[in-house]
């Protein structure tokens, strides 16, 4: 039986997928959140045809990749860099950020600078998603279609990013 022009799913959820960030996100236009964090939660779905393991990912393979993105945000302040009105810049060891007349002063070492618009959970999901699949195998990225990325941040507000290749 030839299993190659279906497509199957793999889903991957583990207690260890979190992550403890600081973030703060602009909306309207002009309104910027204070600095307050989150313990984020992070699973992944992937789509796409069997391999010659009858797989459509190894999972260790997967869960391995996944955790590693989780674990480099842990513990830091998360900012983007590619927002409009946000200004993330190194001065020494230190990040300045700035919006309007606001300016946050971290150690360096204590943040992740993201080339993202805003640090909501969708555009986190989305950055996630795409750092995974970098970091998986070329021979593992030609059987998939999609890779999917859903990111907590609280409780039970899950938003999801979905990545075709």
């Amino acid at each position: 039986m030839n299993h190659s022009a279906k497509q199957f799913e793999v889903s991957l959820e583990k207690e260890s997928l979190v992550f403890s960030s600081a973030h703060f996100i602009t909306f309207n236009g002009n309104v910027c959140e204070s600095l307050h964090g989150h313990n984020y939660r992070c699973k992944c779905r992937v789509r796409g045809e069997l391999d010659e393991n009858s797989y459509v990912v190894d999972f260790i393979a997967l869960r391995d990749a996944l955790q590693a993105i989780v674990n480099e945000l842990d513990h830091h302040v998360i900012l983007p860099t590619g927002h409009p009105a946000i200004s993330v810049v190194e001065e020494g060891n230190e990040i300045i950020a700035r919006f309007e007349d606001r300016r946050w002063v971290f150690p360096i070492a204590d943040c992740r600078l993201l080339p993202v618009n805003n640090t909501t959970a969708e555009l986190l999901a989305e950055w996630i998603g795409q750092q995974l699949i970098q970091r998986l195998d070329e021979k593992v990225k030609q059987t998939l279609s999609a890779v999917i990325v859903s990111v907590d941040e609280n409780h039970g507000q899950w938003a999801s990013a979905e990545i075709e290749l």
